[in-house]
């Protein structure tokens, strides 16, 4: 099943179990860094846990939602008791694997698998916890709300009936009526999760509207006049508006007890659904027809976002995209040559302005900020400095920056590896960093920044840096020296490292040393046309600097001729454009060709000759040179002629090109205003070839 015919239901379930996730691993991290737990943040995770637990339960996920009960069991007992003596970083422990059994539980669902994940040993060691923590703090016998009063969900059925609301005289009945907050969507399915999580707590329950999951009109009910329900129940009024407090999106609740139901309610009949294993087709097919852009509100309730599948993103893109190109060939239509067009002109113009706006705003829509792939890597640093006794402190800059999606997806992966190797290979040992008179704790900075048309991101550590020397060792014994090492700068024996196959690490660990990793990372940065360089001082810290591109989508462009063949040159690697005078042409002994530009000497490269392109012009002095930089290499490109400027559409290279003849120096191709197909240049290739 695709993500664009999934269950609509079980989409807003995946999306928000795994948004809560995030905010649960951030929250619990930062709380053990400052060794306590403040009201808010108990709050909030007892409310992550409390939704993560109805939602599940409701999708008939029990595991999932056994645990998230297990695991709002013991923020109660934190929030309700206080505890003095706990063990926070063991307590840490414990919910980040929670979080991690139920974010492969997702990743499973979301494969369209079966999430057959068994929680029975996380849940035991939490109620150890749990008990441990009661008997530190002298509370055995303090009673918080067990699992079993709560929730029953050992059977996999839910029960809504309206019932009589006959039963024991002592039991009350309370009148509810719920109100969401405004564009949270989908109030009907919202109202049935919390008829699910009374199962259990009252014996009858009626509630208005009573068929919220037959008739869509029922949301529109809700929005205006609120969600009623009725429970007969031997707990308090208190104990009931706590449970109704955790509920997602609740924007108002009115509580009251009763003498009996209203007539209205009581001559619609709440219609009795009993549901065994999965939803039901009728069920099913009616969420199937709703809408399937749920709006979302994830860290503040007053937000208003509309989240839509990434999916239609690429597609609205590539429809933008296909409107540049169709504009190009309107506009440059040759049967329009030395033709006097104003009015023509005027409307291009026009349209050129419409155009462009519109392609600023998808592609704002796509920009992403890269806060949550940077907050990620607190976990990791977290999770690797315990293992590796190393103390270690994380600092974030820049985590507002914004960048395309895919840019995202592309360097999370290198980020990751970075961050590993930083605390493997980088930071020292307590012990070690004492002797060599350094703090005890170690210091990793990682910061964005903008940089023109790129994002710059700096790992920066304070550790040992980099032993120049056994690198150059290592890579003489591994054969992967390209260069006299006599001819190689310190920036290109320490960018040694990202080769495949080289590693310093004399032994294997569980995190480096097999000379994979590195590698990974220049290979995904690359892909997206980004570079990596690594600086180091021995003692005192590395620093590695990726420099990507804010999109991949539409680029502005110099066209250039070689015989028929055009080539298309991303401006931002551009320095400047010119013809040579014949003084200035040098040609070392071994057949090299150089030029000099205001005294200093640049590499020429010859396009024709690179891809085998027949063309009449071969004298410098008859074509023309455009000269490029990367990574502070500089490199003159000799071409027939500038064809012009213009935006361009990336597309991929054919399967055979990028697989099989593996052709250097080529990030891309596009289609010009003619119909022809320019192939895009990838300077970094170029500069290194």
């Amino acid at each position: 099943m695709s993500k664009l015919t999934r269950d609509p239901m079980l989409e807003m379930f995946i999306f928000e179990t795994a948004q809560l996730l995030e905010q649960l691993e951030q929250i619990i991290i930062n709380s053990e860094k400052s060794k306590s737990y403040s009201t808010q943040n108990i709050n909030e995770i007892f409310r992550i846990m409390h939704t993560i637990k109805g939602s599940s339960a409701m999708m008939l996920y029990d595991d999932i939602s056994i645990l998230a009960h297990s695991m709002e069991d013991l923020f109660y007992f934190v929030r309700e008791k206080k505890p003095l003596a706990m063990d926070f970083s063991e307590l840490t422990d414990l919910i980040l694997d929670g979080a991690d059994f139920i974010k492969t539980e997702l990743s499973k669902i979301e494969g369209d698998g079966k999430a057959d994940g068994k929680s029975n040993e996380l849940i035991e060691n939490i109620k150890k916890f749990l008990s441990t923590l009661k008997e530190k703090n002298s509370l055995e016998d303090e009673v918080c709300i067990t699992k079993e009063k709560l929730l029953p969900i050992k059977e996999q059925k839910y029960y809504i009936g309206s019932g009589a609301l006959s039963g024991t005289p002592t039991k009350k009945i309370l009148k509810a009526t719920i109100y969401f907050e405004e564009g949270c969507q989908m109030e009907n399915v919202r109202a049935f999760s919390i008829i699910h999580n009374f199962k259990g707590i009252a014996d009858d329950i009626s509630y208005y509207p009573s068929d919220i999951i037959e008739n869509d009109e029922t949301e529109e009910v809700i929005r205006k006049d609120g969600f009623c329900i009725y429970l007969k129940t031997e707990y308090s009024a208190d104990t009931i508006r706590e449970i109704l407090m955790q509920t997602v999106f609740l924007r108002h609740l009115e509580l009251e007890e009763v003498d009996e139901v209203d007539e209205a309610i009581q001559r619609q009949k709440s219609k009795e659904i009993v549901l065994e294993g999965p939803l039901p087709s009728t069920v099913e097919e009616k969420m199937a027809e709703k809408v399937q852009t749920i709006e979302a509100q994830t860290h503040s309730l007053n937000q208003n976002i509309i989240s839509v599948n990434v999916s239609r993103l690429d597609k609205l893109m590539d429809l933008v995209g296909e409107m540049v190109i169709a504009e190009a060939m309107v506009v440059q239509n040759p049967d329009l040559k030395e033709l006097e067009l104003d009015n023509f002109d005027k409307a291009a113009r026009q349209l050129n302005k419409i155009t462009g706006e519109i392609q600023d705003i998808v592609m704002a829509i796509r920009m992403v900020p890269l806060s949550g792939t940077f907050h990620k890597m607190n976990r990791i640093v977290r999770d690797m400095s315990k293992k590796l006794n190393k103390e270690v402190e994380l600092t974030i800059i820049g985590e507002k920056i914004e960048v395309d999606k895919n840019i995202i997806e592309h360097i999370s992966d290198p980020l990751m590896h970075l961050m590993r190797n930083t605390l493997d290979h980088g930071i020292e040992t307590t012990e070690k960093r004492l002797a060599k008179g350094k703090t005890s704790i170690g210091t990793i900075i990682l910061e964005a920044k903008n940089v023109g048309s790129d994002v710059m991101i700096i790992i920066k550590d304070d550790g040992k840096g980099l032993d120049k020397e056994k690198i150059l060792k290592k890579a003489k014994e591994n054969g992967l020296l390209y260069k006299a090492e006599g001819d190689m700068t310190d920036k290109e024996i320490y960018n040694l490292i990202f080769l495949p196959g080289f590693s310093t690490k004399d032994s294997v660990t569980e995190y480096s040393g097999r000379g994979v990793g590195m590698d990974v990372v220049t290979r995904n940065i690359e892909t997206i046309g980004g570079t990596v360089s690594v600086d180091s001082f021995l003692d005192k810290g590395t620093i590695v600097t990726l420099k990507i591109p804010l999109t991949l989508a539409i680029i502005d462009g110099m066209n250039i001729k070689v015989g028929k063949s055009c080539y298309t040159i991303p401006t931002v690697s551009i320095k400047e454009s010119f013809r040579p005078l014949e003084r200035d042409i040098i040609v070392e002994p071994n057949g090299n060709e150089m030029i000099m530009v205001r005294g200093q000497c640049y590499p020429i490269l010859r396009l024709h000759e690179l891809y085998g392109v027949n063309t009449e012009i071969t004298g410098f002095m008859d074509g023309i040179f455009v000269m490029v930089e990367q990574d502070e290499k500089s490199l003159c490109i000799f071409a027939d002629e500038l064809l012009g400027q213009q935006q361009v559409v990336v597309k991929l290279l054919p399967n055979y090109i990028t697989n099989f003849k593996k052709i250097n120096g080529l990030a891309g191709c596009t289609l010009l205003g003619d119909g022809s197909i320019s192939l895009i240049l990838d300077i970094a290739g170029l500069v290194n070839i």
